[in-house]
């Protein structure tokens, strides 16, 4: 069962407030364009020094993608491939490679990938470590970190820190099967190359309004509350789409707004099937949520950003 939202106020109308709130802070409409125009899926974005280093899913012959920039707008894409090599466990295809997520570890950089692996037939997640955010990232250990057969395996690996722990989420692949797909926490070492304890299931799909899918996680605390943003729907129509759940605790429960965050519709057609997102703290020490969309063809999926503001303790995003 899912749990009900202790607010007294309903999550339409809490939704409403925000959005009124938002408009009040100056975040109106704005038309949406690409910072990086160029296929460039599940954008995940680090900051090292003054620099932020955004890596993308296979694409341009590489495995994982990687630009760079100095203001989340004007950015600068890597003729390389930060990733050339893949662990042995895995299959040595580039369009398997998916949705990256590197972290400064404070004593070199971690980078998560998901590929296929031989063993189970499944995408599941593997990790790589490089001196540099620059790379190369060269894979650690003999098999991936994460991969629950039995589940679909495992794909969509982002990070959360907290009270010293470092913390993976991530996401069962089941829709590759026909079982639920789940959203999940586990903690893993500093330096994220071991898993240090069983994962937690935080939410899964809703049929009617996640059309069968959730994935893509992304976790903040904001005001005393997690934030729990996540990418519904199929990647390559117009209802793919991003949400959020909140939780007054790490592991829950968390409830999922009434409402979708960006939608196609929300955008006004300006940007198609909006996720796969990544929230980052801006050079303004503000906000911003980068994630991916398309116009014409859902085969190019280009990066966008956008401001991100907290009313009511729910996320708004300029533009949307």
């Amino acid at each position: 069962m899912r749990p009900v939202s202790p607010h007294p106020l309903k999550p339409r109308t809490l939704r409403r407030l925000a959005v009124a709130a938002a408009l009040c802070l100056g975040l109106g409409p704005a038309v949406a364009a690409p910072v990086l125009d160029r296929e460039f899926a599940d954008p995940d974005v680090v900051k090292a020094g003054g620099t932020y280093h955004a890596y993308a899913t296979n694409g341009d012959g590489k495995n994982v993608q990687h630009a760079t920039s100095r203001d989340l707008k004007r950015w600068r894409p890597d003729s390389g491939d930060v990733l050339p090599v893949l662990g042995g466990w895995a299959a040595p295809r580039r369009d398997l490679v998916w949705a990256p997520e590197v972290y400064d570890s404070g004593d070199g950089f971690t980078l998560y990938y998901t590929a296929h692996d031989r063993a189970s037939d499944r995408q599941c997640i593997g990790v790589a470590r490089s001196a540099s955010p620059n790379g190369p990232f060269r894979p650690v250990g003999d098999g991936p970190l994460v991969c629950p057969a039995a589940e679909g395996g495992a794909i969509d690996a982002s990070t959360y820190t907290e009270g010293g722990q470092r913390y993976l989420l991530w996401k069962n692949d089941g829709n590759c099967c026909g079982t639920d797909t789940w959203l999940h926490l586990q903690p893993v070492s500093w330096d994220g190359t071991r898993t240090t304890g069983d994962p937690v299931r935080l939410i899964r799909q809703d049929p009617a309004g996640d059309g069968g899918v959730v994935e893509a996680p992304t976790l903040v605390k904001r005001a005393g509350r997690y934030v729990l943003f996540y990418s519904a729907g199929d990647y390559s129509g117009d209802q793919y789409r991003t949400g959020y759940a909140l939780a007054p605790a790490l592991t829950g429960p968390y409830t999922k707004a009434a409402e979708p965050l960006m939608t196609t519709e929300s955008f006004s057609g300006a940007v198609r099937g909006p996720g796969g997102q990544d929230v980052v703290t801006g050079p303004d020490g503000r906000d911003r949520i980068l994630f991916h969309g398309w116009r014409d063809d859902p085969r190019r999926r280009v990066m966008y950003a956008a401001d991100l503001e907290f009313a009511n303790g729910h996320p708004v995003v300029r533009g949307a």
